[in-house]
């Protein structure tokens, strides 16, 4: 099986719900809205670092870490 090269805010983006059921969801949602997200970045530590240093809408960086297994378990 050959691994996805897929980036994580491409991933991130099947994720989106209107309705937010979940805090990954919320997170997909306003990561839409973010006109600087990385969006070609498949690096942990770029995306990582560019939430922390730029970003309020995500409330726990254990969000982002949560979705980042999920993504790399579906690569």
């Amino acid at each position: 099986m050959i691994k996805s090269d897929r980036s994580f805010y491409n991933w991130l983006m099947t994720n989106r719900n209107t309705v937010s059921a979940n805090e990954i969801q919320q997170f997909a949602n306003n990561a839409f809205l973010d006109s600087a997200f990385p969006k070609q970045s498949t690096n942990f530590d770029d995306i990582s670092k560019y939430l922390e240093e730029n970003t309020t809408y995500l409330i726990s960086m254990t969000t982002f870490d949560k979705a980042w297994d999920i993504y790399q378990a579906d690569r």
